[in-house]
C-alpha cells in the first residue's frame, strides 16, 4: 500500500484519514491546514482506488479495508492513531476500533452509520442503476449531485467539470466499484458499538441527500462516549463545502476537547 506522510513530523499524536467511497485521500485537501499544525497525518488511497489501483478480492469487507489502514499504520511505523473516517471511511474506523482497539486514540465519524439506512441504499441502486445502463462516465457525471448542495455546484461549475473529468479517467472500475458498495451495505457494527471505547466525534449534516443525519443520530447515540455535532448546511461534503467550522471542532476534539 502507498501511503504519504504529512503535516507535523515530530508531533506525539497521528491522524490517519480515512476517505469515503471515491477512496483518495486528496478528499481531506480542506482539513490537512488546521491538522498539519497540530499532528503527524497518514493519507493513503484505499485499495482500489487512485495510487493503489488493482483488482480487488471477492468477497470483499469493511475488514479488508480496517486490515489495509492497520498495515499503513505498521509501514508508518504507527503504534496508535486517531481516525477520520468519511462515509464508508467512518465504517473503517469503526471496524478499526472493533478489530484493533489497541491502536485506536480518538475516532472522529463524518456521515457515517453503523448499519447503512434504507434511503442511503436506494440512492445507490440509483448510481448503480446508471453505471449499469449508461456506463461509467455517466456514473462519474451524476456523483456530485449526490455530494454536493445545488448552490455550492452552481458556484463552482467549472470545478466540479474537472473533478468529473479527473473521476472519469482515473475511474476505479465497475468491478471494484460494485464490490466497495457490497462491503458498506453489508457492514452492521450495531450490537457492537457498546463495546467501542474510543472517545468519538459524529459529525453530520442536515441537508445530507446521501446519508440521513438521523443515521448520526442514532449511531452518536449507540457508542458510550460520542458527542454528536451537526452542521445545517453543505451535503454530504460538508467537509469541503463549508470547511471552518468543523475543522474548529474536530481540531478541539483530537486535542481531547
Amino acid at each position: 500500500m502507498k501511503f504519504e506522510v504529512a503535516g507535523k513530523a515530530d508531533a506525539a499524536e497521528t491522524v490517519l484519514l480515512s476517505a469515503g467511497l471515491g477512496g483518495a485521500a486528496a478528499f481531506w485537501a480542506p482539513q490537512m491546514e488546521a491538522l498539519a499544525a497540530q499532528f503527524r497525518i497518514l493519507l493513503f488511497d484505499q485499495r482500489g482506488t487512485g495510487r493503489n489501483a488493482e483488482a480487488l478480492p471477492e468477497p470483499y469487507s469493511i475488514a479488508h479495508m480496517a486490515d489495509d489502514a492497520a498495515a499503513v499504520m505498521d509501514a508508518s511505523g504507527t503504534t496508535r492513531a486517531h481516525i477520520l473516517g468519511h462515509a464508508l471511511g467512518g465504517l473503517v474506523a469503526l471496524e478499526m476500533a472493533r478489530r484493533h482497539p489497541a491502536r485506536v486514540g480518538r475516532l472522529a465519524l463524518v456521515n457515517a452509520w453503523a448499519k447503512v439506512d434504507r434511503h442511503t441504499e436506494r440512492c445507490f441502486d440509483i448510481r448503480l442503476g446508471i453505471l449499469h445502463t449508461q456506463g461509467p462516465a455517466a456514473y462519474v457525471a451524476a456523483q456530485p449531485l449526490f455530494l454536493h448542495t445545488a448552490p455550492y455546484l452552481s458556484a463552482h461549475h467549472e470545478k466540479i467539470a474537472t473533478e468529473i473529468a479527473h473521476g472519469t479517467t482515473h475511474f476505479q472500475g465497475a468491478e471494484n466499484l460494485m464490490r466497495r458498495i457490497g462491503a458498506l451495505r453489508a457492514f452492521d457494527a450495531t450490537a457492537d458499538l457498546p463495546r467501542i471505547t474510543a472517545s468519538t466525534l459524529v459529525a453530520a449534516s442536515r441537508d445530507d441527500l446521501l446519508v440521513p443525519y438521523t443515521a448520526s443520530e442514532r449511531l452518536a447515540a449507540g457508542l458510550p462516549h460520542a458527542q454528536l455535532w451537526l452542521t445545517n448546511f453543505g451535503g454530504h461534503a460538508f467537509t469541503v463545502e463549508h470547511p471552518e467550522p468543523f475543522n474548529t471542532a474536530l481540531a478541539s476534539f483530537l486535542r481531547g476537547g
